[in-house]
């Protein structure tokens, strides 16, 4: 009994641990994404991007409209069985401005409003008033009366009474939200004269009116949307005889610099013919439009302002954070494409060295932990070598018999070191301690070398202020899509990336898979530190700020094992890319350092944040601003600039592949790459910042190997450069 207890206890442990691993992993970044989503729909929806409908609808006959709306006055009350419409009295004008509130014309509509001590009505739409609720406030604050214009300005005379309900439920939510009122007044939108209802659109006003609203037409249109000319503005915004009207204008929709004119020179004109300019309700002796809005109903209107205003401020952030990743993906881009055309032609041309060829052993350090389906392609690929070396196996407390399977081979100047499982900068520093010469390769277990690979790896150590060596690493087994993936990344994210920081004297990383170190340099520098997950990068940024020179060699090839599901890549990706995050914090003073070891502070340090932690994290943008693009914006815009970034990725892809001899088939799968892939290492980013700010701890993280990477080819049977790399 207390054995089975035991065994559901772990059990449910083990559930509850994976059920844990679901949110971290997964949750909280995909309500990061899906947040995101939901503002830009929301900017979307205000915006009149989705949903709107801006067409007008043919005339459809007047046989069922009452004789008297259509020779009535321009105010319609549908509220009771018996319509009726009403007029303005003589001498009293009522300006109506539509389609508002705008940012630019509203304010100056309401100062010269204001200069001449006039009132008016402003039928805005809930898009606009969403937008700039503090428009609609002083609109009340300074008596003016405010009417639905609908949320989204569409043609109501065929829609559902659904949609209606909707276009002023959402109207009046806005204004509520804006000034905390309610408003029975409403003008349809594309609407002209009482005259000019017909069959379409006079049950509109019908079913309008039986939820409770006026509506409120025109009888003089001042036809400033046209822009003819102030003096034309006022021609026609003046009725005959001292009539008095309801004059139709804008304040938003367009440039309205005519109609502010116009307005100036048209209230004191017609004050001083004796009319007065008020609201619709003042002009008509009738209680106000406006109801103040308490409780429920005023704090889901606050709440709609908040989440709008919210989408506005998001989604300006995210256009200004698109324009930055977008300037740094091109400015990466055309630096990489410089400086690593300069790279390759310098160590290319004829006569190039490092300095006096370098002939002395090396020793090579191979930590090993539970590698036994690897290590022996590993260690025989060493024992081709073109370069004299001895091998030492680190065996890091393996539990599958690796140590073993390297005894077995009796292979000469190869020594197995067995170690309890400390990690592997422990076994590296256990290595170091055993070596027997001054430079130090070091490879993973999973890896192979070319026969030239050493000796290509150590040349640069004929410069004696060189103190670590990068070697070009690749990816043996390509042949499934993951794998794919990752070829394009080593051979363009990688390889092109340590072209240019060798330019700039700031190589931030030595692969693990190859790299060499000058063992008097490490030993300065305290040997491998496991104070972070990316001791490759940790041990980088320590050379370099104790003076070194750290450089790439391209033409020292390793061929390594990259993971083959997505399981295994997120793994990897997330413990690199929070290992780059300790790496980076752990050397901060760098940032501040003098002399020539802070040129790394100065260059590389601000490289590798921006680029490997800052903009991968931005990246995103260009996908779901993509999407939004597609959906609701200019389609054809959207699809052509993120072909352009495609093709720019593509130039670069294609430029690094030559660079390195690779086959351009493999580039075949580059835009799926750039739609999934980099999804994928959003998240993992996220999650590692996720990790790095909750002050979590991640553990090293093994990945199983199968194996599949071989003895590296021939290199009497590579390919030239011109027909692409080895397969």
């Amino acid at each position: 009994m207390a054995s089975r207890a035991r065994h559901r206890a772990a059990t449910g442990a083990r559930d509850g641990s994976r059920q844990r691993r679901l949110p971290l992993r997964f949750l909280l970044p995909a309500l990061v994404l899906v947040a995101l989503m939901a503002m830009l729909m929301l900017r979307g929806y205000v915006h009149s991007e989705i949903l709107a409908d801006h067409r007008v609808r043919p005339a459809a006959g007047t046989d069922r409209v009452p004789e008297n709306i259509l020779a009535g006055g321009p105010v319609i009350d549908a509220r009771g069985s018996r319509p009726t419409t009403l007029s303005v009295p003589d001498h009293r004008l009522v300006l109506t401005f539509d389609d508002g509130p705008d940012p630019v014309w509203t304010p100056r509509v309401l100062d010269v409003l204001k200069k001449h001590d006039a009132h008016a009505v402003f039928f805005v739409t809930g898009t606009m008033a969403s937008r700039y609720p503090g428009l609609v406030q002083r609109m009340v604050d300074e008596g003016h009366e405010i009417g639905l214009h609908t949320f989204n300005h569409p043609d109501l005379s065929y829609q559902s009474k659904r949609r209606i309900d909707w276009e002023l439920s959402q109207n009046q939510l806005a204004i509520s939200g804006a000034a905390g009122i309610r408003t029975s007044l409403f003008r349809p939108p594309y609407s002209s004269y009482s005259a000019a209802m017909d069959n379409a659109s006079w049950p509109v006003t019908e079913y309008i009116g039986s939820r409770g609203y006026v509506t409120v037409v025109n009888n003089t249109d001042s036809e400033d949307w046209r822009k003819p000319g102030v003096d034309e503005i006022i021609r026609r915004a003046t009725p005959k005889n001292g009539k008095g009207a309801i004059v139709l204008m804008h304040d938003s929709g367009g440039d309205r610099h005519q109609t502010v004119q116009a307005l100036d020179r048209f209230l004191p004109g017609l004050k001083a013919q004796g009319y007065a300019f008020q609201n619709l309700t003042e002009a008509l002796d009738a209680p106000s439009a406006h109801t103040r809005v308490s409780g429920l109903a005023l704090w889901k209107g606050k709440a709609w302002i908040f989440l709008v205003q919210a989408s506005e401020h998001i989604t300006d952030g995210l256009v200004v954070g698109l324009a930055i990743i977008g300037s740094l993906v091109i400015g990466r881009f055309l630096l990489m494409l410089l400086l690593s055309g300069w790279h390759a032609r310098r160590v290319r041309r004829r006569g190039f060295r490092w300095g006096p060829p370098v002939t002395e052993p090396v020793s090579v350090l191979v930590p090993a932990y539970n590698e036994a389906k690897c290590i022996e392609n590993t260690v025989r690929s060493l024992m081709a070598s073109e370069h004299p070396i001895e091998v030492l196996v680190i065996d890091d407390g393996s539990s599958d018999g690796t140590a073993r399977i390297v005894e077995a081979m009796g292979l000469p100047n190869v020594r197995v070191i067995r170690q309890l499982n400390a990690g592997k900068p422990a076994a590296l520093n256990r290595g170091l301690a055993n070596a027997r010469h001054d430079i130090v390769v070091m490879m993973d277990g999973d890896t192979v070398f070319e026969p030239a690979t050493v000796r290509e790896l150590v040349q640069p150590f004929g410069d004696p202020g060189v103190g670590a060596v990068a070697g070009n690493a690749k990816v043996g087994n390509r042949d499934t899509l993951i794998g794919a993936w990752q070829h394009i990344e080593y051979v363009m994210g990688f390889n092109l990336d340590r072209r240019m920081y060798d330019m700039l004297r700031c190589m931030p990383t030595i692969p693990g898979a190859v790299g060499a170190f000058r063992r008097s340099a490490l030993q300065r520098i305290g040997g491998m530190s496991d104070d972070t997950l990316a001791e490759d990068t940790d041990v980088t940024m320590a050379l370099h700020r104790d003076g070194w020179k750290v450089v790439y060699a391209e033409n020292a090839r390793a061929w390594t094992e990259a993971p083959e599901t997505v399981q295994q890549l997120w793994s990897q990706r997330y413990r690199w890319s929070y290992g780059t995050m300790q790496a980076i914090w752990k050397h901060r003073r760098a940032l501040v350092e003098r002399g020539p070891s802070g040129r790394f502070g100065r260059v590389g340090l601000p490289l590798v944040s921006l680029f490997m932690v800052l903009a991968p994290l931005l990246a995103p943008l260009i996908d779901v601003f993509l999407v939004y693009g597609l959906v609701f914006g200019p389609t054809a815009k959207t699809v052509s600039a993120w072909l352009g970034v495609l093709a720019l990725q593509a130039v670069c892809a294609a430029y690094a592949f030559r660079l390195d001899r690779e086959r351009m088939t493999h580039l075949i799968s580059l835009p799926l790459q750039q739609i999934l892939y980099r999804q994928i290492m959003y998240v993992v980013l996220l999650q590692s910042w996720i990790t790095a700010l909750t002050g979590g701890r991640l553990r090293w993280q093994k990945l199983r190997r199968t194996g599949v990477v071989g003895a590296p080819p021939d290199p009497a049977v590579r390919q030239p450069a011109a027909d692409g790399g080895p397969v």
